[in-house]
């Protein structure tokens, strides 16, 4: 009897362990598929920026890269508003699902410090896929003006106290920031003038509305290459390759002074893992492309396409840099 215990209790070891086997076996065959599974139709990049921005112009540029990569159409979507806060606040509410991503500008890690209620939270309802580049600002004033050099802005910001008016992209945003450190460092006292993105910025100051603008470079160099404004510094340490004749703002006149902006890939979060490593992949494949490189170094940008984890970081220490740069800019929380 025990023997027939024995073998029967065997045989049904036997049959569980070939059924755990096969079971195994579907998933290795299944994984292949559940990865080539997606995308399978066009993926809706929401720029939280307008149209011509820097922001935009790393969303149409990797977009198309990625797009052959991936075999589906990145559609860019335009939704300007609050700093970013409207195009991010519509990702966050998507389906996790891959097929709508959001690119963030550098006022993504600073509306914490600066929005009291934000509609979401910034780390825990967005999903890390990777850094997409950096960039630099150019300070631009109108081809008339009178200042030729940023010594020639800095004296007569202190001849005449909140008389200079600046066109920034937005409150709180990169080019608000990139200018409050500026008057901060210079020791200066300036008008704030915020416009609805960074080409309405510019605008101002070849209209003259206002007196300069650290417009981004993928923004502000066609313009200047145009005639219709005139460059006197960069935002980099160093002076950059393409424009070897522009000079630093910390060597015209602001020791010390560095600033750039960013622009990253995020999706909604509980976004599968293996929809972000197929994405990163992707992405991190054409920030090595020489085309794609080239082209961001025409516009004073740096191609990137670090991995989620490495964007994650990146967010949590520009969140903490943003507690410092809206306390020493004044900015209220409202």
């Amino acid at each position: 009897m025990k023997s027939r215990v024995g073998s029967g209790l065997g045989i049904r070891l036997g049959f569980i362990a070939l059924l755990l086997i096969f079971t195994g076996a579907l998933a290795a065959s299944d994984a292949p598929a559940a990865q080539v599974s997606y995308p399978v139709r066009p993926i809706r990049l929401i720029v939280a920026q307008s149209a011509g921005g820097s922001a935009d112009f790393v969303a149409r540029t990797y977009a198309q890269r990625v797009t052959e990569l991936l075999g589906q159409q990145f559609v860019i979507d335009n939704r300007p508003g609050g700093a970013g806060i409207v195009g991010t606040e519509l990702v966050v509410n998507a389906l996790p699902d891959g097929y709508t991503l959001l690119l963030a500008p550098t006022s993504h890690a600073i509306n914490p410090n600066f929005v009291a209620r934000l509609p979401y939270d910034t780390r825990r309802d967005l999903a890390s896929i990777s850094l997409l580049g950096a960039g630099y600002n150019l300070l631009v004033v109108n081809q008339n003006n009178a200042a030729r050099t940023l010594g020639d802005i800095i004296a007569t910001a202190r001849a005449q106290p909140g008389k200079l008016r600046y066109a920034s992209s937005g409150v709180a945003g990169a080019t608000h920031l990139t200018t409050e450190l500026f008057r901060l460092m210079a020791g200066i006292d300036l008008l704030h003038v915020p416009y609805k993105g960074a080409p309405a910025a510019l605008t101002a100051v070849i209209g003259n509305e206002c007196d300069f603008s650290f417009g981004s470079m993928a923004s502000a160099l066609p313009l200047v290459r145009g005639g219709r404004l005139r460059a006197l510094a960069i935002t980099s340490r160093e002076r950059w390759p393409g424009l070897p004749e522009i000079p630093t703002v910390a060597e015209a006149g602001v020791p010390g002074y560095e600033s750039s902006s960013w622009q990253a890939l995020l999706g909604p979060a509980k976004l599968p893992r293996e929809i972000i490593d197929r994405i990163y992949r992707a992405v991190a494949q054409s920030a090595k492309n020489p085309d794609m490189v080239k082209r961001l170094n025409a516009e004073g940008m740096v191609a990137l396409g670090t991995t989620p984890r490495e964007l994650d970081e990146h967010i949590a220490r520009e969140l903490a840099k943003g507690v410092k740069v809206t306390k020493a800019a004044g900015l209220n929380v409202h």
